[in-house]
């Protein structure tokens, strides 16, 4: 488990644009469940997450459509929270970094770690606004 002080300024780039932190199994099963759009980030320390996968999902909110509902949780420390997200991802392997678009609790997108390592934020956030065009 990483120490709260390296994982907190992490959490905030997101929490600080309007992301929920789940920090509970119990808060990610409801919140996945929720009627309409719903878009989880799994965070994570590698740099990956921090060069294109917060960025770029930070980005993909400038247009037109976003998700109703954005949430987050972190690997590597809210444990319980992590286990609980990544069986709505199923069939995917665990990831991290990852996002997931869900529409009506049923997953319609998902961006792998493999989707983001190597490519800029900007990639990852066109990625996700043509998701938004399709299930927003």
């Amino acid at each position: 488990m990483y120490p709260e002080e390296l994982v907190m300024p992490m959490k905030a780039e997101l929490t600080d644009k309007g992301f929920q932190d789940l920090t509970t199994p119990e808060e990610v099963a409801n919140a996945i469940k929720k009627e309409g759009t719903t878009l989880l980030m799994i965070n994570s320390v590698c740099g990956c997450a921090a060069g294109a996968a917060r960025p770029g999902v930070i980005f993909s909110l400038t247009g037109d459509k976003k998700p109703d509902q954005l949430t987050t949780v972190f690997a590597g420390f809210d444990k319980d929270a992590v286990a609980e997200a990544r069986k709505f991802l199923a069939p995917f392997p665990p990831s991290s970094p990852c996002v997931a678009l869900f529409k009506d609790g049923e997953l319609v997108h998902m961006l792998e770690r493999h989707h983001i390592e190597g490519n800029p934020a900007g990639a990852i956030a066109a990625n996700l606004q043509a998701a938004y065009d399709e299930y927003c």
